[in-house]
This record gives C-alpha cells, structure tokens and sequence, in this order.
C-alpha cells in the first residue's frame, strides 16, 4: 500500500514538474546568466520542489507554490552568485544555440534587450515584472510575494513605465 502511494506521488510530481519545466526555465534565464548557469539552476529549483513536494498543502494552487519556490531559490541563487563572481570576470560573449530549435536573431536582440533593461531593476520589481511576464494575474503576484494585489498593480504601472524607458533608450 505504501509503496502504490510513493509510485503515485512520483507520478505526480514527474506530471507537474512536466507542466511547469518551461515556466520555471523561462525565471532561470532572467536570473542566471548563459549558456550553463540557467540550467543549474533549474536543477536547484527542481531538486526543491522535490524536496518540498510532501509539504505542499494545497493552500494556494501547485503552480503559485511552484513559482514562489522558483522565485525564492532564483534570488538566493542570485545573492550567491554576485558575491562569488564580485571577484570573477565573466565571459558573457560565449553563447549556443540548442540544435533543435531555429535561430531567430531579431527575437534574441528583443530579448537581450528586454533582459538587460530588467536587470537593472531592484530585486522586488525584477520579481514582480518576471512573474508577470508569465502571465500570472496580480492576485497569484501577490500570493507569490506577498504584496497585496493592489500594490502589485501600483508598482506593475511604474515598472512598465520604467522598462518603456528603458527599452526606448536602447533603441535610439
């Protein structure tokens, strides 16, 4: 009997890390620099959630839980790496293209773009724009970071305005 309960719990997670490996992914690439360190910490984010997974009371949707795991173990990752790599050069010019997938060059340079003028926001605005851009709604923003959902709104209308700057400075 125990031993059907762990086989169907390790169906489960195995399905909702299935349905999430891409959002999660997308969080690692704006906190974690290419080509390898994205995929590290992915690792770091699943192997937590994993570990995680039998505590998970279903207070909030898995998908929030997976989030506000993601997002917190992005930011620790993050204070990590900028005190190691405060005393390291970094060799951001190296880049590669998965096989298979098609290289489109002009959505890279968006991208980038988009990227850099993210970076430069403080770590709470660079949280809420990223979960943003997953589509989540300002509620699920809030649960996640604990802001209410009116606050997340407030702030989401500044960082937006910010970001048009920013992104239309590049352009120029």
């Amino acid at each position: 009997m125990e031993d059907t309960m762990q086989v169907e719990r390790d169906r489960s997670f195995e399905d909702i890390l299935e349905n999430n490996k891409h959002k999660i992914y997308r969080l690692c690439r704006i906190y974690a620099v290419s080509p390898i360190e994205p995929q590290d910490l992915f690792q770091e984010i699943v192997y937590e959630v994993w570990r995680s997974f039998k505590s998970f009371k279903g207070k909030a949707s898995i998908d929030t839980w997976i989030y506000r795991i993601s997002l917190n173990v992005c930011l620790r990752s993050k204070i990590k790496l900028d005190k190691k790599n405060s005393h390291e050069a970094r060799l951001e010019s190296i880049q590669f293209i998965k096989a298979d997938s098609e290289y489109d060059e002009d959505q890279e340079d968006k991208f980038q773009m988009l990227r850099s003028c993210i970076s430069v926001l403080n770590e709470v605005d660079k949280s809420l724009i990223v979960l943003h851009l997953e589509e989540l709604s300002y509620k699920d923003i809030g649960v996640i970071t604990g802001l209410t959902e009116n606050h997340v709104a407030v702030k989401m209308k500044r960082i937006r305005k910010k970001l048009f700057d920013c992104i239309n400075l590049k352009m120029k």
